[in-house]
């Protein structure tokens, strides 16, 4: 396989949540890269310049908090530093991931698949918990550890675990402009609508669901920020709207014969 390197977004202080992930990569034998976090906490938003908090009312129904921003700028200092790199990939791992079985392993089976189905893939979200409209491919089993690589026309949520292909990154720091969501829900939105994005179920990679810190806020968490009085109405428009073109993507979709 072509080379692999593996980040950890890690926020600086956070030593027990470095030191426990490193354990779990060094009993797999992975070394990494610690990428330090953007922490969003203290940001007075009104001066983060990338930032569109209309567009962010509109598409979400709410505006973001600080800790969604820094995590978002997170993922675009990892994919920025993976691009310096001569590596074909990038294993993009936040400090609370807990791998399930090997997932450089995993990767070295299923990446030289993945070319030859879909030599334009982008992003991979290994860490997903929930998984719908989707085109199954091929199966895969490490340390125990059986799962399946999917075609994800609906991508899936969380950013715990994703993989990079250089054009998927390049496309994601090239094409950035204004943040309007949280990286997870930019990412749906993103491959949902452009296709080549690609998961596992069920997830090779978990969570030890401890609390994010890039994500957390100085009094103003996500579930607690102030909603738009129409903040229903527009997350039930944006799934809608989401699933209705995931399934067209369906359709559409034909792999490469390999």
């Amino acid at each position: 396989m072509q080379s692999l390197e593996t980040y950890v977004i890690n926020l600086d202080g956070s030593n027990d949540r470095l030191d426990a992930i490193s354990a779990r990569l060094a009993a797999f034998g992975i070394a990494f890269e610690r990428i330090p976090a953007v922490d969003g906490r203290p940001l007075d938003l009104s001066t983060v310049a990338d930032y569109d908090e209309a567009h962010a009312e509109r598409y979400m129904g709410r505006g973001l908090v600080g800790g969604e921003i820094g995590c978002y700028h997170s993922h675009l200092k990892v994919a920025t530093r993976f691009l310096q790199s001569d590596a074909h990939y990038a294993l993009v791992l936040e400090d609370d991931a807990l791998p399930l079985c090997n997932p450089v392993e995993l990767l070295e089976k299923a990446l030289g698949d993945l070319d030859a189905t879909d030599p334009d893939w982008l992003l991979i979200n290994v860490g997903n918990s929930k998984l719908k409209i989707a085109t199954p491919l091929s199966g895969y089993e490490v340390g125990g550890h059986r799962c399946e690589l999917v075609a994800a026309h609906y991508f899936p949520m969380t950013t715990s675990a994703v993989v990079w292909s250089r054009e998927g990154a390049r496309l994601f720091v090239e094409q950035h402009r204004k943040i309007f969501a949280p990286v997870d829900n930019y990412f749906r939105h993103w491959l949902t609508r452009t296709g080549h994005g690609y998961s596992f179920t069920p997830p090779p990679v978990t969570t030890t669901e401890a609390a994010s810190q890039i994500l957390a806020s100085a009094g103003r968490g996500r579930k607690t920020n102030k909603r738009k009085w129409y903040y229903g109405l527009a997350k039930q428009y944006r799934l809608m709207q989401d699933k209705l073109i995931a399934w067209r993507q369906k359709r559409r979709f034909r792999p490469r014969a390999g």
